[in-house]
C-alpha cells in the first residue's frame, strides 16, 4: 500500500503540530516534505523562544551600554573642562613665580666687603679737566758773572733783537751798551718821580735818564712809562742802531757811541767779551 493512501491516513491519529523552540526548527514537516510555517498573526509577539529573548536582551544591553558610554563621555568632558582650566591657572601661576625669581636673581646687588671696598669715582673722572696753562718760560742760567736779574734783562734785549732780525753782531753791541749804561738793571730816576711809579730795580740821578739804556724822555726817546719797560727801551736802541750807516763795519764802541752820544765814548769796548758770552748762551 502506498504511504500516501488516504485510508491509511484515516487510520492514523492526527498528531498535534508543535513549534520547536529552536529557530532552525521553526518550519513544520508533513510527511517527507517541509512546508513553511504560516506567518504570525499581527499583534502577536514571538518572545517565547529563548534565543530570541537572548538576542533582544543583548540588543537592549548594547543600547544601554552606548547610552551609558555617551553619558559617561559627556560627564567626563564636563568634568575635564574645569580640570583643564585649573591646570592652566596653575601653569600661569608657576610662570609668574618663575619670572619673579628670575628678576630677583638676574641682577643681584653686590654687598660691599672689607676685602673689596667699592671703588669711589675719582675727581678727574667727574670734573672736566681745566685747560693746561702754558708753561712759564725757563729762566736762563746766568753766565759771565751776572745775577739772575741781570741775565733776565739781557734775555729781553736778545729776544727783541731777534724779533727784528738783527744780526748777532747787533745783539752783542746792544748787550754791551746796557752793561755800560745801567749794569743790566732797570733804573728809575730820582729827578723824575714818575719813573718810580713803574717797576724798577734801582734809582739813578743822571738827569732824567731812565731804563736799561739810560735814555732821556727829554731827548725824544719816548715817555717815561715806555722807557721804564725793558722791551720798549731795547727796541728803541735797535731802531736807532739800524739807522746808522755801516754800523756792522764799525767797532763796538764806535757803533754804541753813535747811538748813545755818551760822555765816555770808549767805555763800551770793555764789555764786548762778556756781552759775546751772554749772547752765545742765550742764542745757542
Amino acid at each position: 500500500m502506498h504511504p500516501d493512501d488516504p485510508s491509511e491516513q484515516k487510520q492514523q491519529d492526527p498528531q498535534p503540530t508543535t513549534r520547536s523552540t529552536d529557530p532552525a526548527s521553526t518550519e513544520r514537516t508533513t510527511g517527507r516534505h517541509r512546508a513553511p510555517e504560516p506567518p504570525p498573526r499581527r499583534g502577536r509577539r514571538l518572545l517565547t523562544s529563548t534565543p530570541v529573548r537572548a538576542a533582544l536582551a543583548a540588543g537592549v544591553t548594547c543600547c544601554l551600554g552606548v547610552a551609558a558610554y555617551a553619558g559617561t563621555r559627556d560627564d567626563t568632558v564636563e568634568r575635564r573642562e574645569p580640570l583643564a582650566e585649573a591646570v592652566a591657572d596653575r601653569a600661569a601661576l608657576a610662570d609668574q613665580r618663575a619670572s619673579r625669581s628670575l628678576e630677583r636673581t638676574a641682577a643681584p646687588t653686590p654687598t660691599p666687603t672689607s676685602a673689596s671696598p667699592s671703588p669711589t669715582p675719582s675727581p678727574t673722572a667727574t670734573k672736566k679737566k681745566a685747560p693746561k696753562k702754558p708753561p712759564k718760560p725757563r729762566k736762563p742760567r746766568p753766565v759771565a758773572g751776572l745775577t739772575q736779574a741781570q741775565m733776565d734783562n739781557a734775555k729781553i734785549i736778545v729776544d727783541v733783537g731777534r724779533e727784528l732780525d738783527v744780526p748777532k753782531r747787533g745783539l752783542v753791541i746792544a748787550v754791551a751798551t746796557a752793561m755800560q749804561e745801567s749794569n743790566l738793571y732797570n733804573y728809575a730816576s730820582g729827578v723824575l718821580p714818575e719813573s718810580q711809579n713803574y717797576p724798577h730795580q734801582a734809582i739813578g740821578w743822571d738827569h732824567d735818564s731812565v731804563g736799561l739804556f739810560q735814555q732821556r724822555p727829554s731827548s725824544g726817546w719816548g715817555t717815561v712809562q715806555d722807557l721804564m719797560r725793558p722791551a720798549y727801551a731795547a727796541k728803541a736802541f735797535y731802531l736807532a742802531l739800524l739807522e746808522v750807516p755801516g754800523w756792522q763795519d764799525m767797532s763796538l764802541t764806535v757803533a754804541a757811541q753813535t747811538v748813545q752820544v755818551s760822555a765816555f765814548p770808549d767805555a763800551y769796548a770793555q764789555h764786548e767779551e762778556r756781552a759775546t758770552t751772554v749772547v752765545e748762551a742765550l742764542t745757542s
